[in-house]
C-alpha cells in the first residue's frame, strides 16, 4: 500500500512540474500538438499506476521526452510562420459581412447547428448582424458584430468615466495578505481602521476584502454556521 501510495505521489507531482512548465495557455485552449502530448502524457501516467510491476522510470522517462518535444516545437513555432501553419492550421472565417462561408464550414467540418449554437453563446441570434465569425486554431470561434450592433463605448457617448483601479485582495477568507498591503501602500494600522469604521471587527471574521488605488473597498463578512 505504500509503495503504490509513493508511486502515486511520485507521478502526480511529476505532471504538476511538467504542465507547469507547459505553460499556462495548456490549462486553457490546446493547439493540435499540445492536446496530443496531454493525452499521451494522461495514458503513459496510469501504466505505472495500474502495474507497480512495471518501474517507475519506465514512466517518467516519456512523460518528460514529451514534454521536451513539445518545447521545442513551441520554440520552432514561434520563430516559423510556415511551421505553425503546417502544423496547427491557420484560422478560417466562417462568417464575412454578414455572409456564411459555406466552403470554409465545410473544409472545417463545422455545422450550422454549432454556428447557431456559438453565436448563441456570445448573445448572438441574427447572422445579419455579424460582420466576421473566425474560427481559430484551437477551436474557439470569434464573433465581431458591425459597429452598429456594438455596445456603446462610454467615449462614444462622450462620458468620463472614473479608472476605479484594479482592486488587490487584502484579506482573504481571515488571512491579511501583508503583501497586496504593501503593494497598495497601505500597512495594518490603515486595515484596523478601515474595519473599525465599518463596524467589521476583526479581520478573523471577514471572508473577502479588496481595496483599490484610490481607496474603494469591497468587504464580505464570514457566513456563520
Amino acid at each position: 500500500m505504500a509503495i503504490i501510495i509513493l508511486r502515486t505521489m511520485i507521478i502526480y507531482f511529476a505532471l504538476l512540474i511538467t504542465m507547469r512548465l507547459l505553460g499556462k495557455r495548456q490549462l486553457g485552449e490546446m493547439e493540435l500538438s499540445e492536446f496530443v502530448v496531454a493525452s499521451l502524457i494522461a495514458d503513459l501516467a496510469s501504466h505505472p499506476l495500474q502495474d507497480v510491476g512495471i518501474p517507475m522510470i519506465n514512466g517518467l522517462i516519456p512523460i518528460f521526452t514529451l514534454f521536451c518535444c513539445e518545447v521545442i516545437i513551441s520554440g520552432l513555432t514561434l520563430k516559423s510562420i510556415r511551421l505553425r501553419t503546417l502544423l496547427f492550421g491557420k484560422p478560417s472565417m466562417l462568417i464575412i459581412r454578414g455572409q456564411i462561408c459555406q466552403r470554409e464550414m465545410k473544409a472545417n467540418r463545422f455545422t450550422l447547428d454549432e454556428l447557431m449554437q456559438e453565436l448563441r453563446t456570445q448573445g448572438i441570434t441574427d447572422i445579419s448582424k455579424v460582420e466576421y465569425a473566425i474560427l481559430e486554431t484551437d477551436g474557439q470561434l470569434n464573433v465581431i458584430p458591425f459597429p452598429a450592433s456594438q455596445p456603446a463605448t462610454a467615449a462614444q457617448l462622450g462620458v468620463t468615466v472614473e479608472d476605479g483601479g484594479y482592486p488587490g485582495i487584502v484579506i482573504n477568507d481571515g488571512r491579511v495578505l501583508e503583501g497586496n498591503l504593501k503593494q497598495l501602500g497601505l500597512d495594518k494600522g490603515w486595515l484596523r481602521e478601515e474595519l473599525e469604521k465599518g463596524g467589521h471587527g476583526e479581520p478573523e471574521g471577514i471572508y473577502l476584502m479588496t481595496v483599490n488605488h484610490h481607496g474603494q473597498t469591497y468587504v464580505a463578512r464570514k457566513e456563520m454556521g
